[in-house]
């Protein structure tokens, strides 16, 4: 049975951002996907997860938050 490398907590991750700015834990061994950047180098999943509460504190994408503040 294969294991969801989301879940690993023994892999080594990366946290990427898009032009919303949502961030999204990533496995290192998978290709960054077109329209993401990395937002935070390889670490442990806490590590990453860790990025991820700290710094995506507002979950609406930048366009709503723009629209709304209009």
């Amino acid at each position: 049975m294969a294991t969801n490398p989301f879940e690993n907590d023994e892999a080594t991750y990366l946290v990427l951002i898009n032009d919303e700015g949502q961030y999204s834990l990533w496995p290192q061994f998978a290709e960054v996907p077109a329209g993401w950047t990395v937002a935070r180098p390889a670490g442990t999943r806490q590590e990453c997860l860790d990025h991820i509460n700290e710094h995506w504190t507002d979950m609406r994408p930048k366009s709503l938050i723009q629209a709304m503040d209009s």
